[in-house]
């Protein structure tokens, strides 16, 4: 088991940049892919990114491909997520998954161990 804590969210604004950690309990971080969500308030929570448990095989959702880059420190058992050129709609709840085994998919069933999540808000 895996108990994930993320941490670097806040208020920036439109242009700026971010980046996400997600720190890891156990020793066995590196035979985990993990993958970063967000969530606004009433809406379904949305696949970002997501990275195989040696970090060779990364994936991002349309609208944040070439703007973010996931990462992953096996050394460390931490995860993170560079956000550039942040926009308003980048605003929403970030939570780090986590899901046994070297590749997992897009959806949230498929993690079965997730952080509390770190607010990120982009102010125009």
């Amino acid at each position: 088991q895996v108990q994930l804590v993320e941490s670097g969210g806040g208020l920036v604004q439109a242009g700026g940049s971010l980046k996400l950690s997600c720190a890891a309990s156990g020793r066995t971080f590196g035979s985990y892919a993990m993958a970063w969500f967000r969530q606004v308030p009433g809406q379904v929570r949305e696949f970002v990114s997501g990275i195989s448990w040696n970090g060779g095989n990364t994936r991002y959702t349309d609208s944040v491909k070439g703007r973010f880059t996931i990462s992953k420190d096996n050394n460390k058992s931490t995860l993170y997520l560079q956000m550039n050129s942040l926009g308003p709609d980048d605003t929403a709840v970030y939570y780090c998954a986590a899901s046994k085994g070297y590749y997992s998919g897009n959806y949230s069933y498929e993690y079965p161990y997730w952080g509390q999540g770190t607010q990120v808000t982009v102010s125009s």
